[in-house]
């Protein structure tokens, strides 16, 4: 059944069940219902979807299962962006998460009346092209951010103790050798006392924050929006305060122009020398190649980032070859557990959009 064969019962309150015998069900009342043979629903068109970067949201561990229900589904791993017309051109639907969907593909693309980000950021839709086309782009909010949170203290906790290089070293003989029961290699911070300063206080922020004070830290906040209360222990504070007084620098604040470039050489001058910054958010947020000169200037202690600037990065990335910084492969948002519910979400997205009822729409302006 059509979305628009939805719509016409939900006009007039009708609840319907579609009988497997291609027979449509109208509930009038309670013990009163009206039987609608329908006998083409069976091979009644399904949207056709198109997925077009499945391999990084599913490997192949977790299953498409939930959005194959609702229509015909062409899954590719990959699609290079000379791909990404050809595959999108027929299709009424389709999910991506990192490949491009420009205005020219959009424009191009007749049948195409949703979009599907499998994630939360939707920079890689023309939303102005959207928006002339009337397509319905949805998101998938909130599925990772336990996760984020968890990956930014396993980089803090990493900075702080080292404990891959101790573990490392005693492994190889190391513990062994030394005259003493214990020895470090690296100065041992603890995080209790010291101040977190959370830049972007959204979900992710939030959660970070309520770790921080678990860990006896006390917590500065930027957020765009002041009115509402701070929670409990948390205090809000303007850029310059954050990053004087921050012992941990931890941004989580989505990508905008005002934001691009917001960690440059004058940011990082007003942070401790003996002070952390962590990136778990966008890679454009930070100016590379600034922080690679304050970390070999040492007018900070040490970074860890998730995000870069590029994805994947080239060689010469300078933060690869930089003093005392660590990075991932954009890896926080992958537990297969966030990732699991991204493709629910993902699912239920659609279904709603199907059934009439968008959710987690992407304001198209």
């Amino acid at each position: 059944m059509s979305i628009y064969h939805l719509r016409f019962f939900r006009k007039f309150n009708l609840p319907l069940i579609i009988h497997r015998r291609a027979v449509v069900i109208v509930l009038l009342q309670p013990g009163l219902h009206l039987l609608i043979p329908w006998p083409n629903i069976a091979a009644m068109k399904r949207p056709r979807l198109v997925i077009l970067d499945a391999y990084a949201t599913n490997p192949g561990d977790l299953s498409w299962t939930p959005v194959e229900a609702l229509a015909d589904c062409t899954v590719h791993d990959r699609t290079s962006p000379s791909d990404v017309l050809a595959r999108v051109r027929d299709a009424d639907a389709v999910m991506l998460n990192k490949a491009v969907l420009n205005a020219q593909t959009i424009t191009r693309a007749p049948n195409l009346k949703y979009v599907g980000i499998l994630a939360t950021g939707c920079n890689t839709i023309d939303l102005a092209a959207a928006r002339a086309r009337s397509l319905v782009v949805c998101n998938v909010p909130g599925y990772s951010t336990d996760s984020v949170a968890q990956h930014t203290f396993a980089l803090l906790l990493e900075l702080t103790n080292q404990v891959a290089l101790h573990s490392t070293d005693a492994r190889s003989g190391g513990w062994s050798r030394n005259p003493d029961y214990c020895y470090w290699l690296t100065p041992q911070v603890e995080l209790a006392g010291l101040t977190l300063g959370v830049v972007g206080f959204g979900q992710i922020g939030q959660a970070v924050a309520r770790i921080a004070l678990a860990f006896g830290m006390r917590v500065l906040a930027h957020r765009r929006d002041t009115t509402r209360p701070a929670p409990a222990g948390v205090e809000y504070a303007g850029l310059d305060r954050l990053f004087s007084e921050s012992d941990v620098v931890s941004l989580h604040c989505p990508l905008t122009p005002e934001t691009s470039g917001l960690v440059n050489a004058a940011r990082l001058s007003q942070m401790k020398p003996s002070a952390f910054l962590i990136n778990a958010s966008r890679g454009p947020l930070v100016v590379e190649a600034d922080l690679a000169a304050a970390l070999r200037a040492r007018k900070i202690a040490g970074a860890a980032v998730d995000v870069l600037s590029t994805e994947p990065p080239p060689p010469d990335n300078p933060l690869l070859t930089a003093p005392s910084c660590l990075v991932t492969p954009h890896l926080a948002w992958a537990t297969a557990a966030a990732r699991r519910r991204l493709i629910a979400i993902a699912a239920d997205n659609l279904r709603a959009f199907l059934a009439g009822r968008p959710v987690n729409q992407v304001p198209l302006g």
